[in-house]
């Protein structure tokens, strides 16, 4: 059978390819990747030679990919490559968060998941490990508008490990961090005390705990299995090297611009994000884009190395 031949797992959840089964069958390790950054992170048609890109990197590291999307009302973990095509050459592709999945399954839309739908259903595919960009969070002036992503709440209740670069930078990053410690997900720095930023190494936040090596965080993941309380996630929180993340003086002066423009504008709830990214672009040249691609590209080497650790301990 081919490696993209897809059939239904066994627990319910998404579709799986041929190759993302037989991986969890063997006890191989799979790590899963986001789509939105496909359909709505990237320009056509670099979009989709970085999905492609990323797949590749996994599978160097001696891991299983498991891109996940809603293609046709079907949700699947692991894409053929007609698959990523359409999720990032289709003009119909819709952005889903977990909230949109039953609608999007029920009225067979197709659409590329963000962190909290990537995350649910990977977890219900049983995979323990996703590799992403950055996570959303609390929104600036969140004491006025109460904006705050699903991301939180959805891995406060779902046992994956999510490899990140922080929260995006364009957000509350202290208060993010407050409200991950009030939901109970554990924070690990990768290689740093210091939580990352997204663009930029270093947030100028702390964070309480740091490993060194994958093995320490499966570790961690087996600890939390073994306590047995909630089924909440952790992040490991792997920061840009500091060669490639965006000047940071350039950073702040550019995301002030952004935020007063967005003000200026009246732009709000779900806008914001998207505005302040695509400002950041144009004004920094396409470097703070460089710089998300390069802490994404060490994030999937990561949550690869990560998953080949947890699968060891089989």
């Amino acid at each position: 059978m081919s490696q993209h031949t897809a059939t239904a797992p066994l627990s319910g959840g998404p579709v799986l390819s041929e190759e993302v089964r037989e991986a969890l069958t063997r006890g191989k390790p799979v790590v899963a990747l986001e789509s939105t950054i496909l359909a709505h992170g990237l320009p056509r048609p670099r979009n989709l030679a970085v999905g492609l890109e990323l797949e590749a990197l996994v599978r160097s590291e001696g891991a299983v990919p498991a891109t996940v999307a809603v293609v046709d009302g079907v949700a699947y973990a692991g894409l053929d490559k007609a698959q990523l095509e359409r999720i990032a050459g289709g003009d119909d592709v819709r952005k889903l968060g977990h909230r949109d999945l039953a609608p999007a399954l029920a009225t067979g839309a197709t659409g590329a998941t963000t962190v909290s739908a990537t995350a649910f259903l990977a977890a219900r595919a049983g995979l323990r490990v996703f590799a992403t960009g950055g996570l959303g969070g609390v929104h600036r002036e969140w004491a006025q508008t109460q904006d705050e992503s699903a991301d939180l709440a959805l891995l406060a209740r779902t046992r994956i490990t999510v490899v990140c670069a922080g929260v995006k930078s364009i957000l509350d990053v202290p208060g993010t961090l407050q409200r991950l410690e009030t939901l109970g997900v554990g924070v690990l720095g990768y290689g740093t005390d210091r939580f990352p930023g997204f663009y930029l190494a270093d947030s100028g936040e702390p964070v309480d705990w740091t490993v060194h090596r994958p093995e320490e965080v499966a570790a961690v993941m087996a600890a939390q299995d073994a306590l047995g309380g909630p089924e909440s996630a952790l992040l490991v929180a792997n920061p840009v090297a500091e060669a490639e993340q965006l000047d940071p003086e350039l950073h702040d002066r550019v995301l002030a611009e952004a935020l007063a423009e967005c003000r200026e504008r009246g732009i709000t709830g779900q806008a914001v994000t998207p505005f302040l990214l695509g400002f950041l672009v144009r004004a920094t040249g396409g470097a703070s884009l460089e710089a998300n691609l390069a802490a994404v590209r060490g994030n999937v080497r990561l949550g690869a190395r990560i998953a080949g650790a947890w699968a060891a301990r089989a």
